[in-house]
Protein backbone atom coordinates (compact mmCIF):
# COMPACT_ATOMS: atom_id res chain seq x y z
CA UNK A 1 0.00 0.00 0.00
CA UNK A 2 1.12 3.38 -0.74
CA UNK A 3 0.72 5.87 2.31
CA UNK A 4 2.58 8.88 1.65
CA UNK A 5 5.39 9.22 4.08
CA UNK A 6 4.36 6.56 6.25
CA UNK A 7 4.96 2.50 5.67
CA UNK A 8 2.26 -0.21 6.29
CA UNK A 9 3.05 -2.81 8.51
CA UNK A 10 2.14 -6.60 7.92
CA UNK A 11 -1.85 -6.42 6.93
CA UNK A 12 -4.67 -9.00 7.98
CA UNK A 13 -7.18 -9.71 5.29
CA UNK A 14 -10.80 -8.88 6.56
CA UNK A 15 -12.93 -10.79 3.83
CA UNK A 16 -16.64 -10.86 3.10
CA UNK A 17 -17.99 -13.97 5.03
CA UNK A 18 -18.23 -17.09 2.64
CA UNK A 19 -21.91 -17.19 1.79
CA UNK A 20 -23.28 -14.02 3.14
CA UNK A 21 -23.14 -12.16 -0.22
CA UNK A 22 -23.51 -13.47 -3.68
CA UNK A 23 -21.82 -10.43 -6.01
CA UNK A 24 -22.30 -10.41 -10.02
CA UNK A 25 -20.25 -12.54 -12.21
CA UNK A 26 -18.52 -10.35 -15.38
CA UNK A 27 -16.81 -12.58 -18.07
CA UNK A 28 -14.55 -14.51 -16.33
CA UNK A 29 -14.06 -12.72 -13.20
CA UNK A 30 -15.90 -10.87 -10.16
CA UNK A 31 -16.76 -7.60 -10.54
CA UNK A 32 -16.11 -5.91 -6.69
CA UNK A 33 -18.88 -3.68 -5.42
CA UNK A 34 -19.02 0.25 -5.76
CA UNK A 35 -18.81 1.97 -2.67
CA UNK A 36 -20.84 5.10 -2.22
CA UNK A 37 -20.77 7.43 0.89
CA UNK A 38 -23.26 10.32 0.65
CA UNK A 39 -22.17 12.56 3.49
CA UNK A 40 -25.03 15.55 4.45
CA UNK A 41 -23.96 17.99 6.88
CA UNK A 42 -25.58 18.96 10.01
CA UNK A 43 -28.72 17.36 8.86
CA UNK A 44 -31.17 16.54 11.15
CA UNK A 45 -32.30 13.38 12.66
CA UNK A 46 -36.08 14.28 12.03
CA UNK A 47 -35.55 17.12 8.74
CA UNK A 48 -36.31 13.86 5.69
CA UNK A 49 -39.30 12.18 4.98
CA UNK A 50 -38.24 8.94 6.15
CA UNK A 51 -37.23 9.66 9.63
CA UNK A 52 -40.48 11.47 10.45
CA UNK A 53 -40.68 15.16 9.05
CA UNK A 54 -43.82 16.61 8.06
CA UNK A 55 -42.36 20.17 6.71
CA UNK A 56 -39.61 18.59 4.01
CA UNK A 57 -40.11 16.35 0.85
CA UNK A 58 -37.36 14.08 0.32
CA UNK A 59 -38.74 11.40 -1.98
CA UNK A 60 -34.80 10.30 -3.04
CA UNK A 61 -33.62 9.61 0.40
CA UNK A 62 -36.66 8.15 1.60
CA UNK A 63 -36.67 5.85 -1.74
CA UNK A 64 -33.35 4.90 -0.99
CA UNK A 65 -34.40 3.93 1.99
CA UNK A 66 -36.90 1.30 0.73
CA UNK A 67 -34.64 0.05 -1.03
CA UNK A 68 -32.03 -1.07 1.28
CA UNK A 69 -32.43 -0.54 5.86
CA UNK A 70 -33.04 2.32 7.60
CA UNK A 71 -31.26 2.53 10.90
CA UNK A 72 -32.75 4.16 14.06
CA UNK A 73 -29.73 4.05 16.45
CA UNK A 74 -26.98 4.98 13.84
CA UNK A 75 -24.05 7.58 15.70
CA UNK A 76 -21.27 9.68 14.53
CA UNK A 77 -18.36 9.72 17.43
CA UNK A 78 -18.41 13.63 17.67
CA UNK A 79 -21.65 15.91 17.64
CA UNK A 80 -19.55 18.49 15.55
CA UNK A 81 -18.17 17.80 11.88
CA UNK A 82 -14.46 17.66 11.59
CA UNK A 83 -13.52 15.34 14.73
CA UNK A 84 -16.85 13.09 12.98
CA UNK A 85 -15.48 13.10 9.64
CA UNK A 86 -11.94 11.93 10.41
CA UNK A 87 -13.58 8.83 12.50
CA UNK A 88 -15.62 8.28 9.44
CA UNK A 89 -12.49 8.45 7.08
CA UNK A 90 -10.35 6.15 9.57
CA UNK A 91 -12.36 3.57 11.15
CA UNK A 92 -11.39 4.62 14.37
CA UNK A 93 -12.18 6.94 17.13
CA UNK A 94 -9.99 10.11 16.16
CA UNK A 95 -9.22 10.42 20.08
CA UNK A 96 -6.51 7.44 18.75
CA UNK A 97 -4.93 10.03 17.14
CA UNK A 98 -5.83 13.40 18.78
CA UNK A 99 -8.03 14.81 16.41
CA UNK A 100 -10.83 15.42 19.34
CA UNK A 101 -12.00 18.95 18.61
CA UNK A 102 -12.68 21.56 15.49
CA UNK A 103 -9.45 22.79 14.08
CA UNK A 104 -9.42 26.57 14.27
CA UNK A 105 -10.91 27.94 11.13
CA UNK A 106 -7.38 29.56 10.16
CA UNK A 107 -5.29 26.80 10.98
CA UNK A 108 -4.41 25.17 7.35
CA UNK A 109 -2.21 22.86 8.92
CA UNK A 110 -4.58 20.90 11.48
CA UNK A 111 -5.78 17.60 10.26
CA UNK A 112 -5.78 13.83 10.35
CA UNK A 113 -2.18 12.18 11.28
CA UNK A 114 -0.15 10.85 8.22
CA UNK A 115 0.36 8.16 10.62
CA UNK A 116 -3.31 7.38 9.82
CA UNK A 117 -4.35 5.45 6.91
CA UNK A 118 -7.97 6.75 4.84
CA UNK A 119 -10.71 4.36 3.63
CA UNK A 120 -9.05 5.97 0.10
CA UNK A 121 -5.94 4.69 0.46
CA UNK A 122 -7.57 1.42 1.40
CA UNK A 123 -9.98 0.78 -1.38
CA UNK A 124 -6.96 2.13 -3.65
CA UNK A 125 -4.59 0.15 -2.61
CA UNK A 126 -7.50 -2.66 -3.80
CA UNK A 127 -7.13 -1.35 -7.12
CA UNK A 128 -10.36 1.04 -6.58
CA UNK A 129 -10.70 4.52 -8.13
CA UNK A 130 -11.17 6.57 -5.51
CA UNK A 131 -13.06 10.16 -5.96
CA UNK A 132 -14.23 12.66 -3.54
CA UNK A 133 -16.76 15.43 -4.14
CA UNK A 134 -17.32 18.14 -1.46
CA UNK A 135 -16.37 19.22 2.01
CA UNK A 136 -12.92 17.68 3.41
CA UNK A 137 -12.38 19.51 6.48
CA UNK A 138 -9.28 17.15 7.31
CA UNK A 139 -6.84 19.44 6.08
CA UNK A 140 -5.79 21.67 3.93
CA UNK A 141 -2.10 21.50 3.45
CA UNK A 142 -0.57 19.75 0.52
CA UNK A 143 0.38 16.44 2.11
CA UNK A 144 -3.15 16.80 4.26
CA UNK A 145 -5.05 17.48 1.07
CA UNK A 146 -7.63 14.98 -0.01
CA UNK A 147 -5.53 13.29 -3.44
CA UNK A 148 -2.78 13.20 -1.05
CA UNK A 149 -4.71 10.83 1.21
CA UNK A 150 -5.48 8.26 -1.27
CA UNK A 151 -8.09 10.19 -3.54
CA UNK A 152 -7.45 10.19 -7.46
CA UNK A 153 -9.70 13.08 -8.26
CA UNK A 154 -10.90 15.79 -5.72
CA UNK A 155 -13.78 18.34 -5.78
CA UNK A 156 -14.61 20.75 -3.65
CA UNK A 157 -13.83 22.62 -0.32
CA UNK A 158 -10.97 21.57 1.68
CA UNK A 159 -12.27 24.12 4.08
CA UNK A 160 -15.07 23.74 6.87
CA UNK A 161 -17.61 25.64 4.91
CA UNK A 162 -18.64 27.63 1.75
CA UNK A 163 -21.12 29.74 0.18
CA UNK A 164 -23.80 28.53 -1.89
CA UNK A 165 -24.29 31.05 -4.37
CA UNK A 166 -22.21 34.27 -5.84
CA UNK A 167 -24.14 35.47 -8.34
CA UNK A 168 -27.76 36.11 -6.21
CA UNK A 169 -30.78 35.98 -9.20
CA UNK A 170 -34.27 37.39 -8.17
CA UNK A 171 -35.86 34.94 -6.34
CA UNK A 172 -33.22 33.00 -4.65
CA UNK A 173 -32.81 34.04 -0.48
CA UNK A 174 -30.35 34.06 2.31
CA UNK A 175 -30.03 34.06 6.36
CA UNK A 176 -27.07 34.96 7.71
CA UNK A 177 -26.10 36.31 10.68
CA UNK A 178 -24.70 39.89 8.78
CA UNK A 179 -27.28 39.67 5.95
CA UNK A 180 -30.71 39.33 6.62
CA UNK A 181 -32.76 40.85 3.62
CA UNK A 182 -33.72 37.95 2.36
CA UNK A 183 -34.51 37.96 -1.68
CA UNK A 184 -32.60 38.87 -4.38
CA UNK A 185 -35.39 40.12 -6.66
CA UNK A 186 -35.93 42.90 -3.35
CA UNK A 187 -32.53 44.64 -3.08
CA UNK A 188 -31.96 47.85 -4.73
CA UNK A 189 -28.56 48.38 -6.21
CA UNK A 190 -26.29 49.48 -3.08
CA UNK A 191 -27.92 46.19 -1.17
CA UNK A 192 -27.45 43.85 -4.15
CA UNK A 193 -23.55 44.84 -4.27
CA UNK A 194 -23.24 44.59 -0.34
CA UNK A 195 -25.33 41.08 -0.79
CA UNK A 196 -22.54 40.05 -3.49
CA UNK A 197 -19.72 40.91 -1.25
CA UNK A 198 -20.98 38.92 1.42
CA UNK A 199 -21.50 35.83 -0.60
CA UNK A 200 -18.31 36.02 -1.70
CA UNK A 201 -16.91 36.04 1.52
CA UNK A 202 -18.31 33.17 2.47
CA UNK A 203 -16.77 31.87 -0.79
CA UNK A 204 -13.68 32.78 -0.28
CA UNK A 205 -14.00 31.41 3.22
CA UNK A 206 -14.61 27.58 1.63
CA UNK A 207 -12.79 28.07 -1.44
CA UNK A 208 -13.67 25.56 -4.50
CA UNK A 209 -10.45 23.60 -5.81
CA UNK A 210 -10.25 21.01 -8.38
CA UNK A 211 -6.99 18.64 -7.42
CA UNK A 212 -5.51 21.74 -5.74
CA UNK A 213 -6.72 24.37 -8.76
CA UNK A 214 -8.78 26.86 -7.60
CA UNK A 215 -12.23 26.78 -9.65
CA UNK A 216 -14.82 29.67 -10.20
CA UNK A 217 -18.47 27.73 -9.68
CA UNK A 218 -21.10 30.31 -11.01
CA UNK A 219 -23.73 27.63 -10.47
CA UNK A 220 -25.69 26.80 -7.03
CA UNK A 221 -22.59 24.51 -5.42
CA UNK A 222 -25.20 21.70 -4.17
CA UNK A 223 -25.97 21.35 -7.25
CA UNK A 224 -22.74 21.66 -8.90
CA UNK A 225 -21.55 18.63 -6.49
CA UNK A 226 -24.11 16.57 -7.77
CA UNK A 227 -22.81 17.16 -11.08
CA UNK A 228 -19.00 16.68 -10.27
CA UNK A 229 -20.74 13.08 -8.58
CA UNK A 230 -22.42 11.97 -11.60
CA UNK A 231 -19.50 12.75 -13.85
CA UNK A 232 -17.24 10.63 -11.72
CA UNK A 233 -19.27 7.37 -11.92
CA UNK A 234 -19.85 8.28 -15.76
CA UNK A 235 -15.75 8.26 -15.96
CA UNK A 236 -15.24 5.37 -14.14
CA UNK A 237 -18.39 2.78 -14.62
CA UNK A 238 -16.06 0.57 -15.92
CA UNK A 239 -14.07 -0.78 -12.88
CA UNK A 240 -14.94 -0.74 -8.88
CA UNK A 241 -14.89 2.73 -7.63
CA UNK A 242 -15.17 4.77 -4.52
CA UNK A 243 -17.02 7.79 -4.23
CA UNK A 244 -17.10 10.21 -1.33
CA UNK A 245 -19.89 12.22 -2.03
CA UNK A 246 -19.70 14.83 1.34
CA UNK A 247 -22.48 17.56 0.59
CA UNK A 248 -22.02 20.51 2.70
CA UNK A 249 -25.56 20.89 2.61
CA UNK A 250 -27.64 21.85 5.11
CA UNK A 251 -24.74 23.71 7.13
CA UNK A 252 -25.28 27.32 7.42
CA UNK A 253 -24.59 30.23 5.62
CA UNK A 254 -28.64 29.13 4.28
CA UNK A 255 -29.00 29.99 1.16
CA UNK A 256 -30.99 28.72 -1.49
CA UNK A 257 -32.43 29.43 -5.16
CA UNK A 258 -35.61 30.04 -6.63
CA UNK A 259 -36.00 26.34 -7.91
CA UNK A 260 -35.85 24.99 -4.58
CA UNK A 261 -37.59 27.79 -2.90
CA UNK A 262 -40.60 27.28 -5.06
CA UNK A 263 -41.27 24.10 -3.19
CA UNK A 264 -41.63 25.56 -0.20
CA UNK A 265 -43.66 28.86 -0.93
CA UNK A 266 -46.45 28.00 1.77
CA UNK A 267 -43.95 28.05 4.88
CA UNK A 268 -43.42 31.46 6.15
CA UNK A 269 -41.32 31.17 8.14
CA UNK A 270 -37.91 32.49 6.38
CA UNK A 271 -34.95 30.23 7.68
CA UNK A 272 -37.48 27.24 7.83
CA UNK A 273 -38.10 27.79 4.15
CA UNK A 274 -34.36 28.03 2.95
CA UNK A 275 -33.64 24.96 5.11
CA UNK A 276 -36.38 23.00 3.86
CA UNK A 277 -35.08 24.17 0.13
CA UNK A 278 -31.17 23.32 0.65
CA UNK A 279 -32.46 19.76 2.07
CA UNK A 280 -34.55 19.31 -1.19
CA UNK A 281 -31.72 20.12 -3.38
CA UNK A 282 -29.35 17.86 -1.33
CA UNK A 283 -32.32 14.86 -1.45
CA UNK A 284 -32.29 16.01 -5.55
CA UNK A 285 -28.54 14.74 -5.70
CA UNK A 286 -29.09 11.28 -4.10
CA UNK A 287 -31.78 11.18 -6.66
CA UNK A 288 -29.57 12.27 -9.66
CA UNK A 289 -26.67 9.67 -8.28
CA UNK A 290 -29.13 6.80 -8.01
CA UNK A 291 -31.07 7.50 -11.82
CA UNK A 292 -27.28 7.51 -12.87
CA UNK A 293 -26.60 4.01 -11.48
CA UNK A 294 -29.19 2.62 -12.66
CA UNK A 295 -28.60 4.22 -16.54
CA UNK A 296 -25.56 2.59 -16.34
CA UNK A 297 -26.65 -0.87 -14.81
CA UNK A 298 -24.82 -0.76 -11.78
CA UNK A 299 -27.52 -0.41 -9.49
CA UNK A 300 -27.63 -3.71 -8.02
CA UNK A 301 -23.70 -3.31 -7.98
CA UNK A 302 -23.37 -0.80 -5.41
CA UNK A 303 -23.52 -0.06 -1.60
CA UNK A 304 -24.52 3.69 -0.69
CA UNK A 305 -24.35 4.80 2.39
CA UNK A 306 -26.32 8.05 3.38
CA UNK A 307 -25.05 9.94 6.57
CA UNK A 308 -25.27 13.11 8.45
CA UNK A 309 -21.57 14.71 10.34
CA UNK A 310 -23.82 15.39 13.30
CA UNK A 311 -27.17 16.55 14.36
CA UNK A 312 -28.62 20.06 12.87
CA UNK A 313 -27.71 22.84 14.41
CA UNK A 314 -29.53 24.90 17.29
CA UNK A 315 -27.98 28.06 17.16
CA UNK A 316 -29.30 29.56 13.72
CA UNK A 317 -33.31 30.36 13.94
CA UNK A 318 -34.57 27.01 15.11
CA UNK A 319 -35.21 26.23 11.30
CA UNK A 320 -33.66 22.21 11.40
CA UNK A 321 -35.46 19.46 13.53
CA UNK A 322 -33.81 16.57 15.93
CA UNK A 323 -37.24 14.82 16.75
CA UNK A 324 -38.05 12.70 18.62
CA UNK A 325 -34.20 13.24 20.16
CA UNK A 326 -33.13 16.18 21.97
CA UNK A 327 -30.47 18.83 21.88
CA UNK A 328 -28.45 19.93 18.42
CA UNK A 329 -24.99 19.62 16.82
CA UNK A 330 -22.12 20.08 19.96
CA UNK A 331 -24.00 18.36 22.06
CA UNK A 332 -23.72 15.17 23.51
CA UNK A 333 -27.39 14.44 23.60
CA UNK A 334 -29.08 12.19 21.43
CA UNK A 335 -29.93 15.32 18.90
CA UNK A 336 -25.91 15.59 18.65
CA UNK A 337 -24.70 12.44 17.92
CA UNK A 338 -27.96 10.34 16.45
CA UNK A 339 -28.03 10.38 12.30
CA UNK A 340 -29.72 9.84 9.79
CA UNK A 341 -27.90 6.32 8.72
CA UNK A 342 -29.13 4.48 5.72
CA UNK A 343 -27.51 1.62 3.76
CA UNK A 344 -29.04 0.48 0.58
CA UNK A 345 -27.66 -2.34 -1.28
CA UNK A 346 -30.38 -3.52 -3.90
CA UNK A 347 -30.29 -7.65 -4.71
CA UNK A 348 -27.90 -8.18 -1.47
CA UNK A 349 -29.68 -6.68 0.93
CA UNK A 350 -33.15 -6.70 1.09
CA UNK A 351 -34.69 -3.64 1.55
CA UNK A 352 -37.69 -1.70 3.55
CA UNK A 353 -36.13 -2.67 6.67
CA UNK A 354 -35.72 -0.83 9.76
CA UNK A 355 -33.37 -1.65 12.35
CA UNK A 356 -33.22 -0.19 15.53
CA UNK A 357 -29.24 -2.17 16.65
CA UNK A 358 -26.75 0.72 17.34
CA UNK A 359 -24.03 1.25 14.16
CA UNK A 360 -21.37 3.78 13.91
CA UNK A 361 -20.00 5.16 11.08
CA UNK A 362 -16.92 3.91 12.17
CA UNK A 363 -18.69 0.87 10.52
CA UNK A 364 -17.38 2.36 6.80
CA UNK A 365 -14.57 1.78 6.44
CA UNK A 366 -14.49 -2.32 7.75
CA UNK A 367 -17.80 -2.76 5.62
CA UNK A 368 -16.40 -1.36 2.43
CA UNK A 369 -13.09 -2.78 3.33
CA UNK A 370 -14.39 -6.29 3.43
CA UNK A 371 -16.67 -5.70 -0.14
CA UNK A 372 -13.16 -5.02 -1.70
CA UNK A 373 -11.87 -7.61 -0.67
CA UNK A 374 -9.02 -5.23 0.88
CA UNK A 375 -6.85 -5.31 3.56
CA UNK A 376 -6.76 -3.62 6.88
CA UNK A 377 -3.43 -2.97 8.80
CA UNK A 378 -2.60 -5.11 11.21
CA UNK A 379 -0.29 -2.47 13.11
CA UNK A 380 -3.68 -0.69 14.64
CA UNK A 381 -7.08 -1.66 16.00
CA UNK A 382 -9.76 -0.34 14.46
CA UNK A 383 -13.01 0.14 15.79
CA UNK A 384 -15.69 -0.24 13.33
CA UNK A 385 -17.53 -3.26 12.21
CA UNK A 386 -18.08 -5.19 8.67
CA UNK A 387 -21.95 -4.62 9.00
CA UNK A 388 -22.41 -6.94 5.90
CA UNK A 389 -23.40 -10.05 7.95
CA UNK A 390 -25.44 -8.24 9.88
CA UNK A 391 -27.41 -6.32 7.30
CA UNK A 392 -27.74 -10.20 5.08
CA UNK A 393 -28.75 -12.00 9.11
CA UNK A 394 -25.52 -14.18 9.01
CA UNK A 395 -24.41 -12.19 12.35
CA UNK A 396 -27.66 -11.17 14.91
CA UNK A 397 -26.72 -9.58 18.11
CA UNK A 398 -25.89 -5.65 18.53
CA UNK A 399 -23.03 -4.75 16.18
CA UNK A 400 -22.16 -1.97 18.72
CA UNK A 401 -23.26 -3.56 22.22
CA UNK A 402 -20.89 0.06 23.61
CA UNK A 403 -20.02 3.26 22.11
CA UNK A 404 -17.78 6.07 23.22
CA UNK A 405 -17.43 9.73 23.01
CA UNK A 406 -15.29 12.45 24.53
CA UNK A 407 -14.55 16.29 24.27
CA UNK A 408 -11.91 17.51 26.54
CA UNK A 409 -13.32 16.54 30.20
CA UNK A 410 -16.51 15.99 28.94
CA UNK A 411 -17.72 12.42 27.79
CA UNK A 412 -20.48 10.19 27.01
CA UNK A 413 -21.55 6.53 26.50
CA UNK A 414 -23.83 4.62 25.21
CA UNK A 415 -24.01 0.95 26.39
CA UNK A 416 -26.85 -1.41 25.64
CA UNK A 417 -30.17 1.31 26.41
CA UNK A 418 -27.99 3.10 29.03
CA UNK A 419 -27.09 6.41 27.84
CA UNK A 420 -24.72 8.20 30.19
CA UNK A 421 -23.68 12.44 29.45
CA UNK A 422 -20.92 13.72 32.04
CA UNK A 423 -20.27 17.46 31.34
CA UNK A 424 -18.55 20.22 33.09
CA UNK A 425 -20.99 23.02 34.69
CA UNK A 426 -20.07 26.34 33.65
CA UNK A 427 -17.85 28.90 35.57
CA UNK A 428 -19.98 30.42 38.66
CA UNK A 429 -19.27 33.35 36.78
CA UNK A 430 -21.15 32.67 34.01
CA UNK A 431 -24.82 33.87 33.93
CA UNK A 432 -27.13 32.36 30.98
CA UNK A 433 -30.71 33.47 30.95
CA UNK A 434 -32.71 30.01 31.28
CA UNK A 435 -35.11 30.51 28.02
CA UNK A 436 -36.11 27.14 27.42
CA UNK A 437 -35.81 23.64 29.45
CA UNK A 438 -33.11 22.48 26.38
CA UNK A 439 -29.62 23.51 25.08
CA UNK A 440 -29.65 27.15 24.19
CA UNK A 441 -25.90 29.09 23.65
CA UNK A 442 -25.32 32.06 24.89
CA UNK A 443 -21.84 32.59 25.02
CA UNK A 444 -19.00 31.55 23.09
CA UNK A 445 -15.08 32.12 24.34
CA UNK A 446 -11.99 31.32 23.33
CA UNK A 447 -10.78 28.60 25.76
CA UNK A 448 -7.69 28.73 28.61
CA UNK A 449 -4.56 27.08 26.92
CA UNK A 450 -5.22 24.23 29.84
CA UNK A 451 -8.84 24.06 28.82
CA UNK A 452 -9.00 20.45 28.04
CA UNK A 453 -7.21 18.81 30.80
CA UNK A 454 -8.98 19.84 34.07
CA UNK A 455 -12.35 19.71 35.32
CA UNK A 456 -13.86 23.02 36.26
CA UNK A 457 -14.23 24.09 39.81
CA UNK A 458 -17.76 24.03 39.81
CA UNK A 459 -17.45 20.46 39.00
CA UNK A 460 -19.33 18.19 36.78
CA UNK A 461 -22.96 17.11 35.93
CA UNK A 462 -23.45 13.07 35.24
CA UNK A 463 -26.57 12.42 33.13
CA UNK A 464 -28.16 8.97 32.96
CA UNK A 465 -30.92 7.56 30.38
CA UNK A 466 -32.60 4.66 29.62
CA UNK A 467 -33.10 5.57 26.44
CA UNK A 468 -35.26 2.10 25.79
CA UNK A 469 -38.06 4.45 27.42
CA UNK A 470 -37.19 7.78 27.22
CA UNK A 471 -35.46 8.40 24.03
CA UNK A 472 -35.91 12.54 24.66
CA UNK A 473 -33.42 12.35 27.44
CA UNK A 474 -35.99 14.20 30.13
CA UNK A 475 -35.66 12.01 33.16
CA UNK A 476 -31.96 11.99 34.54
CA UNK A 477 -31.48 8.34 36.26
CA UNK A 478 -28.12 8.97 38.14
CA UNK A 479 -29.33 9.28 41.57
CA UNK A 480 -31.57 6.48 41.29
CA UNK A 481 -29.67 4.04 39.57
CA UNK A 482 -26.03 5.38 41.03
CA UNK A 483 -24.58 1.40 40.72
CA UNK A 484 -25.40 1.76 36.87
CA UNK A 485 -23.46 5.32 36.85
CA UNK A 486 -20.47 3.58 38.53
CA UNK A 487 -20.20 0.71 36.61
CA UNK A 488 -20.40 3.03 33.03
CA UNK A 489 -18.02 4.93 34.81
CA UNK A 490 -15.64 2.38 34.87
CA UNK A 491 -16.42 1.53 31.27
CA UNK A 492 -15.34 4.95 30.45
CA UNK A 493 -12.31 4.94 32.08
CA UNK A 494 -10.58 1.66 30.39
CA UNK A 495 -11.74 3.30 27.36
CA UNK A 496 -10.18 6.77 28.08
CA UNK A 497 -7.17 4.96 29.05
CA UNK A 498 -6.11 3.97 25.49
CA UNK A 499 -7.26 6.89 23.72
CA UNK A 500 -4.32 10.08 22.56
CA UNK A 501 -4.43 13.09 23.48
CA UNK A 502 -5.40 16.56 21.51
CA UNK A 503 -3.61 17.76 18.78
CA UNK A 504 -4.70 20.83 19.57
CA UNK A 505 -7.05 22.92 22.19
CA UNK A 506 -10.31 23.41 21.67
CA UNK A 507 -11.52 26.03 19.36
CA UNK A 508 -13.81 27.20 21.48
CA UNK A 509 -16.47 26.66 24.43
CA UNK A 510 -20.06 27.10 24.57
CA UNK A 511 -22.17 27.76 28.00
CA UNK A 512 -25.69 26.28 27.45
CA UNK A 513 -28.31 26.29 30.38
CA UNK A 514 -29.85 22.72 30.47
CA UNK A 515 -32.84 21.67 33.29
CA UNK A 516 -31.17 24.07 35.92
CA UNK A 517 -27.79 23.60 35.04
CA UNK A 518 -25.30 25.85 32.99
CA UNK A 519 -23.20 23.65 31.06
CA UNK A 520 -19.65 24.51 29.62
CA UNK A 521 -19.32 22.13 26.35
CA UNK A 522 -15.75 22.08 24.11
CA UNK A 523 -16.08 22.59 20.63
Amino acid sequence: MNIKARPVCAVIGLLVIAGAITLPVRAAETRRPNVIVILADDLGYGDTGVYGSKIIKTPNIDALASDGVRFTSGYVTHPVCAPSRAALMTGRYQQRFGFEFNPAGRDRSAGVSLDEITLAQILKSAGYATGMVGKWHLGQTNELYPSDRGFDSFFGMASGASGYIINPQPGDEFFTSDWESGNASAANEAQGEALKKQLNRWRRTGPITRNHEAVEVPEYLTDRLTDEAVAFIDSHKTKPFFLYLAYNAPHAPLQATKKYLDRYKHISHKSTRIYAAMVSALDDGVGAVRAKLKAEGLESNTLIFFLSDNGCAGYLDGQCSNLPLSGFKGEHLEGGIRIPYIVSWPGHVAGGRTDDRQVSTLDVVPTAAALAGATLPADRSYDGINLIPYLTGVQAGLPHPVLYWRAGVNYAIRDGSWKMWIANRAPASVKVKPLTDSFRVDKRVQPPADANAKIGAEGQVVMLYDLSKDIGETKNLAVSQSAVVDRLRKKLNSWDAIMGSPQWASERQSYYYYRGEVLQLFD
